[in-house]
């Protein structure tokens, strides 16, 4: 079997190509993909070449974590059936590249375990689930205060503000710089930080991913408050300690979603209590990817771009 992906082929290097599927097993299934979802964060980096080494790391590759689509082919040990629809986190599945990620392709192999049933109506906002997922994690847990405010409007910084509302605790603020996309709030409000003089916060989550920022945001929490890391950081993050010392300030990162955050996230979502509604502001056909990747990294207008393969070859 052979596949159209999207390869990385190194930084600012990207194409549309032709890559072989490796064979599936008995635990794989073969998922014809409708919609990848583009990451601001962590593709930004390959793509831009700032990505720190990892395990793993390597072009060419394959980019994408945020794909859905339907199962063509199951395997005898999957519990999955040709026609359940799915949400895949991505597949290291090609031959000649690497699959770091893997899930902006049109069709992928991937081991059942690492996908999550969802219903086929969610369209193109099923791609969304891994960045709701990611969003419900730095929420939920033990001794996770939710915010009281939110720095950034982006889709992440929505997911957070609508996943506090949802658990029903007070609305936060939320901090957008940009004019364009402090629109669409949904019961909470969005100001410019410098209009705000409030510095009694309990819980700062930072989903800006502007390291620049701690220093001020240290000088925002009450005593005791904690500043949660919700971004990407590719530079050393450095505040000064005399403030954050008379704060008795606490510092916790949150990392990338695990599966009872997919399955929390999932139903949310299915109940309604949480909506994907108004995330999406760009589409393009997969065979328009080059410039589609271009969009969604440089057009600060561009919350999520969604790629489409219904119509790729």
């Amino acid at each position: 079997m052979q596949t159209s992906v999207v390869l990385l082929n190194g930084p600012r290097d990207l194409r549309v190509e032709v890559l072989p599927l490796t064979q599936p097993g008995p635990n794989d299934l073969v998922v014809r993909i409708a919609h990848s979802g583009i990451s601001t964060g962590t593709e930004k980096l390959f793509w831009s070449g700032q990505m720190p080494p990892f395990p793993g790391m390597g072009y060419p590759l394959v980019p994408g974590y945020e794909a859905a689509g339907e199962v063509i082919e199951a395997g005898a040990d999957t519990g999955f059936r040709p026609g359940d629809w799915v949400f895949v986190p991505g597949a290291n599945c090609y031959e000649g590249a690497f699959g770091l990620f893997g899930g902006a392709a049109k069709m992928l192999v991937t081991d059942a375990d690492r996908v999550t049933r969802i219903d086929s109506g969610l369209g193109a906002q099923g791609a969304l689930l891994a960045l709701a997922a990611t969003a419900r994690h730095a929420l939920a847990g033990m001794d996770k205060t939710v915010p009281d405010l939110i720095v950034g409007h982006g889709v992440l910084g929505r997911l957070l503000a609508r996943l506090t509302i949802a658990a029903g605790a007070p609305a936060p603020t939320v901090w957008e710089i940009n004019p364009d996309r402090a629109t669409g709030a949904e019961g909470y409000q969005v100001i410019h930080p410098d209009t705000d003089s409030r510095r009694d916060y309990n819980a700062i989550y930072d989903a800006s991913g502007n390291g620049g920022l701690l220093n001020d945001l240290v000088g925002r929490i009450a005593k005791g408050g904690e500043i949660v890391l919700a971004g990407f950081y590719t530079e050393p993050l450095q505040f000064a300690f005399p403030p954050a010392f008379m704060k008795e300030a606490r510092f916790r990162v949150a990392a990338e979603w695990d599966r009872a955050d997919l399955a929390a996230t999932r139903a949310l979502v299915e109940s309604g209590a949480l909506s994907l509604g108004g995330l999406i502001t760009h589409e393009a056909p997969a065979s328009e990817a080059p410039t589609a990747y271009t969009t969604a990294f440089e057009d600060p207008n561009c919350l999520k771009m969604i790629l489409n393969w219904e119509q790729a070859a």
